[in-house]
């Protein structure tokens, strides 16, 4: 089943899905508004030779593959600084979210591991980033990369700013980034903190070189009517960063539920490999 809003003057499209019998999930694609303007239609060219139709996957196969190909994600090394990182040509995914978001659990329920990404005791101590390959051990398919959560009143100023150009280094001048996973507590929407890092991480996405996707965690805390008002509420900041190349998503996610998990799974295997 699927629902459309629209919000005048951006295309905003929300998606009602129901995977495994859940009617919770939701996601939200984002883009710019489309030129009206009539145009001439295309002159048809010579008909290409039909060829055998390509198989696809139902629902619920697609994101079963997702979710085998997330499991096979392993750590690869920790770095403290931008230049630290190997450089690679694999299309790399980052994780980012402020400290107490759900960030670590998300990443482990995605991949199947209940300690792949490590949740320090004491939120915002963790100060590296690590970086996971997936796909197999002698030919990877893609990186993730886990970013020190960020926001933590805790920890000393000085330390703040300095994870804070790392991180914009990184958002900014990574060039095997190509997608972004911002998690943020359903509770709260988008803070000041995680618009600021859209800030940096927007003209990337305006162009289509970074592709993005909220997760808006601790979803099974919400209602349905809180969680359609969430969902309302960061549509404008994104919308703001959308465009005619951008791929923008947003999706209510619960790790204690699963809600969200396979549409996650599926939009980061989609990244990595085109759609299955």
């Amino acid at each position: 089943m699927t629902s459309c809003q629209w919000v005048p003057g951006r295309r905003v499209r929300l998606v009602r899905f129901e995977v495994g019998g859940n009617p919770g999930i939701l996601q939200c694609l984002v883009s710019a508004p489309t030129d009206t303007t009539p145009t001439a239609p295309p002159t048809p060219g010579p008909a290409a030779p039909a060829g055998p139709p390509a198989p696809t996957l139902s629902a619920a196969d697609a994101a079963k593959k997702a979710l085998s190909w997330a499991h096979t994600a392993r750590f690869v090394t920790t770095a403290a600084q931008l230049h630290q990182l190997p450089e690679s040509s694999l299309p790399e995914t980052a994780f980012v979210g402020r400290s107490n978001a759900g960030k670590s659990t998300a990443i482990n329920t995605l991949a199947q591991h209940k300690r792949l990404a490590f949740a320090s005791r004491t939120p915002g101590r963790t100060q590296h980033i690590n970086l996971f390959a997936l796909g197999p051990k002698d030919a990877p398919s893609a990186l993730w990369a886990d970013l020190p959560g960020y926001g933590y009143a805790a920890v000393e100023r000085g330390a703040k700013l300095r994870w804070q150009a790392v991180m914009a280094d990184y958002l900014i001048e990574r060039r095997s980034l190509s997608g972004v996973v911002l998690m943020c507590d359903s509770r709260l929407g988008l803070t000041d903190l995680d618009e600021r890092l859209l800030q940096w991480v927007g003209p990337r996405v305006q162009s289509g070189e970074v592709k993005l996707l909220v997760l808006l965690t601790k979803a099974d805390k919400l209602n349905r009517s809180e969680g359609q008002r969430v969902l309302q509420a960061v549509q404008e900041p994104l919308s703001a960063i959308a465009s005619d190349q951008a791929d923008i998503g947003v999706c209510l996610f619960s790790a204690l539920k699963r809600q969200g998990v396979d549409d996650a799974a599926l939009a980061l295997h989609q990244w990595a490999h085109g759609a299955v």
